[in-house]
């Protein structure tokens, strides 16, 4: 059996879509099931391309819906199954333009990361259901999922975000603190400004408290103009312990970050309310403690967990204040985390996934 996997964002080492196919393709190791990966034109997958994982550097960014019209009829009209792992509105209104008929079950999968409904779209949603019964729908939450069920979708199915398979040692590892981090792309709904604003605090009271911040743009190798902007004030700040990490990291780089770091997610409540973060999963995995936004998914795993500080108030005070409450009980939190790290691992494997999209 072959997977197709449709995923335009795949390029450089940044993004939460990279991880999320490594995982579903380790998974998938030393099975009798070969991936074929359709990202954008820098995609490559090191660690995962072989005998049974083929990357085709394949999407142009300006064109990239044209070219997902061609490639999906190709794909409905061959072998194999369709995974899209970053699935949209669009992409149901590619392949419904796409089929030469009903897609049958157990062709295409949809994996919706996260959803804001509107009548618009549900409509949409259910013109492809009557159209497409087939076609299964999938996603990380009940929240996600649910609104796909009512309208109409036969299979639509709650699937564990897959996790990044963990590498550390975690027992007596980074059991100091070491720095606050940011860690991945800086974009406005992850709160960057908010950190800039932290580190802008920090200076003004004349602090030492290290500060790791990584900088790399999103998936498309860009930065929005407000993250230019907090990048201008971040270097007219002038903190002395601040380290920024401007580029993409390799995998050993960005694991290192985690090691006696205190995570910052300062991240938009709107748009991360039941949305999943690879950040939040990569750092409990690596047993750092976490601080989120109150009324988040994340805020949610570090409640469960104990692995960190919810806040509900994203002001530079507030933000410090917690960050000293965990340094106060590193240890603790730490460990706390490292549980957790533990316990998602289980329960966000991607083999999960894996089962499902090979079932027979």
């Amino acid at each position: 059996m072959r997977i197709d996997i449709v995923e335009p964002t795949l390029g450089g080492e940044s993004g939460h879509c990279r991880n999320f196919i490594l995982s579903l393709c380790g998974a998938g190791r030393g099975r009798e099931v070969a991936f074929r990966v359709y990202g954008g034109r820098g995609a490559s997958l090191p660690t995962a391309e072989g005998e049974r994982c083929e990357v085709v550097p394949y999407f142009f960014r300006r064109i990239r819906r044209l070219q997902a019209f061609f490639l999906y009829r190709k794909l409905l009209a061959g072998p194999g199954r369709v995974f899209v792992s970053t699935a949209g509105r669009t992409d149901m209104v590619l392949l419904d333009l796409a089929a030469k008929g009903e897609i049958p079950p157990g062709k295409v999968f949809l994996y919706f990361h996260w959803l804001r409904p509107s009548p618009r779209k549900l409509a949409r949603f259910r013109n492809f259901a009557v159209s497409h019964p087939g076609v299964t729908v999938l996603g990380p939450t009940e929240t996600v999922v649910g609104p796909f069920r009512e309208c109409g979708f036969r299979d639509a199915r709650v699937v564990p975000y897959p996790i990044t398979p963990s590498g550390h040692d975690k027992e007596g590892s980074g059991d100091r603190f070491r720095h606050v981090l940011f860690a991945g792309a800086a974009r406005p709904d992850k709160g960057f400004g908010r950190v800039v604003d932290l580190i802008a605090h920090l200076s003004s009271l004349r602090l030492d408290l290290p500060v790791t911040v990584q900088t790399s743009p999103d998936h498309y190798d860009r930065h929005e103009p407000r993250i230019k902007a907090d990048l201008e004030r971040l270097r007219g700040i002038g903190y002395p312990s601040l380290r920024v990490c401007p580029g993409t990291l390799d995998p050993v780089a960005y694991a290192e970050l985690f090691r006696g770091g205190i995570c910052l997610q300062p991240y938009l409540r709107d748009d991360f309310a039941d949305r999943v973060s690879g950040v939040t999963l990569d750092a409990l995995s690596a047993g750092c403690p976490v601080i989120a936004t109150e009324g988040t998914w994340m805020a949610r795993a570090v409640h469960r967990f104990d692995a960190g500080v919810p806040v509900e108030d994203l002001s530079p005070e507030s933000l410090l204040s917690a960050v000293r409450m965990v340094i106060s009980r590193y240890g603790r939190y730490r460990e706390n985390a490292a549980a957790a790290g533990r316990t998602l691992q289980e329960e966000n494997s991607a083999r999960y996934l894996y089962e499902l999209l090979s079932a027979n």
